[in-house]
């Protein structure tokens, strides 16, 4: 139980950092990441990222890890890890969103991490 609300609130927080800054700094975003044509869909995505992490905060925080949650996370990391690969190896994006593809795997890999040791049923309707 400890182990899934420890990781939902590990993704919660790299995603809510993740998908303020861009809100909070875009010079600094774009300094690190790379120019982008279109900001209002930096500021978008960085939204909705950011939601998700507080999702995964809360969650974590109140120990309510649910199925849905995990599959949030898990899903959400698979989706992020695969676009942070896939563009910069055909050189749309900068490959510093390799790091980010690397972090999302290790997330996913936490997860299913738990759920072998059988810790991702927290929920009794599971």
């Amino acid at each position: 139980m400890r182990s899934v609300s420890l990781i939902a609130k590990l993704q919660g927080i790299y995603w809510t950092l993740t998908g303020i800054w861009p809100l909070l700094h875009m010079p600094s975003f774009l300094w690190v990441t790379g120019p982008k044509t279109d900001l209002w869909l930096v500021r978008t995505v960085g939204i909705l990222i950011a939601v998700v992490g507080l999702v995964l905060l809360v969650a974590g925080f109140r120990q309510r890890v649910t199925s849905e949650i995990k599959w949030l996370g898990i899903g959400g990391a698979a989706g992020l890890g695969f676009v942070s690969a896939y563009y910069p190896l055909r050189n749309v994006i900068w490959e510093i969103y390799l790091l980010d593809a690397a972090a999302e795997l290790i997330i996913i890999l936490l997860w299913l991490w738990a759920g072998q040791r059988g810790m991702a049923k927290i929920d009794a309707r599971d």
